[in-house]
């Protein structure tokens, strides 16, 4: 006889039963009192009929009949009124996606157990699920009324995260206001009301309304973190206000995770000294929070200044590695890729490749492969071994488009660090064919082509990607540049520079471009103001090149040669810094 084929449909009859019997004798419990051992025990709410009823429910979800397992079930509720009856319809329900037929349950539920918070819950949940916004007021202001006082803050935290798949931006903000006007003035509470409804409106796209949230938040308690975080997010050259609520807490004792914050917003507006001088606080005042020390060693890196990066990196690697698993391992395990590449790098500018080869052994995650081998190709090249580390890269795994599109583009880099220009140039030609729609490509495609002197192309390229992504800023910088550079169409270069800032304000690097725009142009004295200004903000040879030869121009010849040297110790092969000395016949 054979047993194998009634089993599965067997097993799952077993399992419906147990269910059902559960289920079953969570009711006969829910309906018993805890009584003195000598009284006389109570009946359970749970009979016969009630009984096959709930197994019934069961069956018919087994078997693939969500509507009649739901009404079985909700009926049984409604006879039993028991909590845990109800809450299985609504789940029968929401499992069957029946989302009006889950409102209907959990209403139900909510009218005959009106002191529920699990039904009130299940019912607000739904409500926001189906997208039915205006009819939340009522019970988030149950769920408020019945929370702890003490615990009211924190559960109004939550209510933006609660609201986040609302497609009514606008009207779920309104219903919160709505909801917690009743708790803007009590300090405790206070803060985390217009801080929430400050989020809510920054959601909505209201950014001045999140302004005066805040400020009105920071008012109450200005040692509270909760306004300074909404800050974060709105500081921007157009809301120089938030930057302010945020400095006031810093000025306070605040937590360094917050100052952290702080910190990676300045690095994504790449305003780089002032984020150095928040993780140089960071490190000193909490010197094993491991994550500053990874930023600070980037950072470190990132200015040239290869020592301080290399002592950062270490640091960090020893507090990471010493560390308990992290909650999310997998964050962990990128930054320590990302800093044993760093090390690697480092090492290999200084030519240790054995050292370099070292710090890239300790990468055993298959996903960052491709960094790793990537790196390897990059100290092959430098030994003189460009063609091996051609074949390292193109011998990785393409188990995707994404892994093959990352091949691609190392190789692609590899020939350009080399000077290989002609050769990067068509590998990138065949890359914009069988990636016709990828910017990244087409933008380096042009780049390469100005250096073979096809600035005809160049430009068309540049505009190609300019008209399929107007906000491409590094395309409007670099046709301005190349214009600029060039001496001609002055006022088109200025324009489109001027346009590439718009989209990235204060970036040092269009702000290089722009500077050296006005010094074409003949305005001197406002290049000079405006490389000073991106120097400072970013030391690099290129802006010291093009500052030095504005300063040379103006008859400060001291000066230049002071800020060549700078440049000249940052990158001394930079090419834009050493055609300037060898034009001008300079020699430092």
């Amino acid at each position: 006889m054979d047993y194998y084929g009634p089993m599965p449909r067997i097993q799952r009859q077993i399992q419906t039963l147990a269910s059902a019997l559960l289920l079953a004798c969570a009711l006969g419990a829910s309906a018993q009192t805890k009584e003195p051992e000598s009284a006389e025990p109570i009946n359970s709410a749970l009979d016969k009929i009630l009984f096959y009823q709930i197994l019934l429910g069961e069956l018919n979800a087994q078997g693939g009949e969500p509507g009649a397992a739901y009404s079985h079930m909700l009926d049984a509720a409604r006879k039993a009124n028991d909590a845990k009856l109800y809450q299985r319809a609504v789940e029968l329900a929401l499992e069957a996606r029946q989302g009006e037929s889950a409102l209907q349950a959990a209403r139900a539920w909510r009218q005959a157990l009106p002191n529920s918070r699990e039904a009130n819950a299940f019912l607000l949940q739904i409500l926001v699920g189906l997208n039915r916004i205006g009819e939340t007021v009522e019970p988030l202001k149950r769920e408020l009324a019945a929370t702890d006082p003490k615990d009211r803050p924190a559960v109004i935290s939550t209510i933006p995260r609660f609201f986040s798949r609302a497609t009514d931006k606008k009207l779920a903000s309104s219903v919160v206001e709505q909801v917690l006007a009743d708790y803007l003035n009590p300090p405790n509470v206070g803060v985390a009301a217009l801080t929430t409804m400050g989020r809510m409106r920054l959601e909505n796209g209201d950014t001045a309304g999140a302004m005066e949230a805040a400020t009105r938040a920071q008012a109450l308690s200005p040692l509270d973190e909760g306004p300074a975080l909404l800050a974060l997010l709105m500081i921007s050259p157009k809301t120089p206000q938030a930057e302010g609520i945020v400095k006031k807490y810093l000025d306070g004792n605040p937590r360094y995770e917050v100052r952290m914050d702080y910190a990676r917003t300045l690095l994504d507006a790449q305003r780089y000294a002032e984020s150095a001088e928040q993780l140089q606080r960071i490190t000193t005042e909490k010197p094993d929070y491991s994550p500053a020390w990874l930023v600070r060693g980037s950072l470190e890196f990132q200015d040239n200044k290869p020592a301080a990066a290399e002592k950062s990196l270490k640091r960090y690697i020893e507090l990471a590695s010493a560390a308990k698993p992290a909650p999310d391992a997998t964050e962990s395990g990128r930054g320590l890729t990302q800093a044993y590449l760093l090390l690697a790098q480092i090492a290999e500018q200084r030519k240790d490749f054995a050292q370099a080869e070292q710090w890239l052994s300790r990468i055993d995650n298959a996903e960052d492969m491709i960094r790793a081998q990537t790196r390897r190709a990059s100290i092959l090249a430098r030994q003189g071994k460009l063609e091996e580390g051609r074949k390292l890269l193109k011998g990785l795994p393409e188990r995707n488009p994404e892994e093959a599109r990352a091949k691609l583009a190392a190789e692609v880099q590899l020939l350009r660090d080399s000077k290989q220009i002609q050769t990067a140039y068509d590998l990138l030609v065949d890359a914009t064919t069988r990636y016709p729609k990828d910017l990244e490509f087409t933008y380096d495609q042009a780049m390469l082509a100005e250096k073979l002197g096809r600035l005809d192309e160049m430009e068309r390229l540049l505009r190609g990607v300019i008209a399929a992504k107007p906000d491409y800023h590094h395309a409007y910088n670099a046709l301005g540049y190349s214009l600029a550079d060039r001496n001609v169409r002055l006022p088109e270069a200025k324009k489109l520079i001027q346009k590439a800032l718009e989209f990235a304000p204060g970036d040092p690097f269009i702000t290089d471009s722009l500077g050296w725009a006005e010094f074409r142009l003949g305005n001197r004295t406002e290049a000079q103001r405006l490389l000073q200004g991106a120097f400072k903000q970013k030391p690099d040879a290129e802006i010291a090149a093009h500052l030095g030869e504005v300063l040379w121009s103006q008859g400060k010849r001291d000066q230049a040669i002071a800020i060549w040297k700078e440049g000249a110790q940052l990158n001394a092969e930079n090419e834009t810094l050493l055609e300037t000395l060898k034009r001008l016949r300079v020699k430092l």
